[in-house]
């Protein structure tokens, strides 16, 4: 945990810049607030980049866009907004080069973003002393640095659906995919109902089993294998295969 604070506050020493790269269905759980008052403190500008947008509503968007500011809202894998997001950057840099450093969560697409800020595969420049594994200078053009730290945010809760959610525990690390599945079930009612094309039901754990059931997930016995059946709707969550309609309430 020391080391990952020390390469924290060194990407907040170095940089002009703090985006903060959220998943744009999930704003609210994927934020880190300890990390964002780290950065209020130090008076350095913190830009949410909300990834994955076009996964979302355009009214949903709306309504993080007033609660998060400045933002910007951008899909890598369909490169939008990546010109707004140069943009912005630049609104706030100094005449001199900007050095932006990116935090986040995994799999909210960090890496994605720099890359697509860069417009193809980005190179590594240069590495900084003491941090050759942690941080990494990635030039976008003559005006934009990029200090990447691939080691991933540290988690202070064990809050296995939360993480689950925002991707950064993949369905082989998750100890108990039924609950975190039933949990998505509950926040995503609709879309799985939608996307699955089952019955509703007040009991959620139904629900689970009717997708075992119709996806042929079947334990010892023939029983339904709702352990299958929830890795599915996880993945399914995780690759953005459910249906879009993300309006999330925990």
């Amino acid at each position: 945990m020391a080391q990952f604070w020390n390469v924290i506050h060194e990407v907040i020493a170095r940089s002009d810049i703090i985006l903060e790269v959220l998943d744009a269905r999930v704003p609210d759980i994927s934020r880190n607030e300890e990390l964002e008052r780290k950065v209020e403190k130090s008076g350095k500008q913190l830009i949410y980049v909300l990834n994955k947008c076009d996964l979302v509503s355009q009214g949903h968007a709306e309504a993080w866009k007033k609660k998060l500011k400045p933002s910007v809202f951008v899909s890598t894998k369909k490169m939008y907004g990546m010109t707004m997001l140069r943009e912005r950057i630049l609104r706030y840099a100094p005449e001199r080069e900007v050095v932006v450093g990116v935090i986040g969560y995994p799999n909210t697409g960090k890496s994605s973003v720099i890359n697509a800020l860069k417009g193809k595969k980005a190179a590594k420049t240069s590495s900084v002393s003491g941090y050759t594994k942690g941080l990494q200078k990635v030039r976008i053009d003559n005006r934009i640095q990029i200090l990447d730290t691939p080691g991933v945010l540290a988690f202070k809760e064990s809050d296995e659906a939360k993480h689950a959610l925002i991707g950064a525990k993949s369905i082989h690390q998750i100890k108990d995919p039924e609950f975190v599945a039933l949990s998505l079930i509950v926040a995503q009612r609709d879309a799985v109902l939608e996307s699955y094309g089952i019955n509703d039901s007040e009991d959620e754990e139904d629900m689970l089993t009717e997708i075992a059931e119709k996806f042929s997930f079947l334990a010892k016995g023939g029983l339904p294998d709702l352990k299958r059946a929830g890795n599915k709707v996880i993945d399914d969550w995780q690759k953005g295969k459910l249906n879009k309609n993300y309006d999330l309430e925990f």
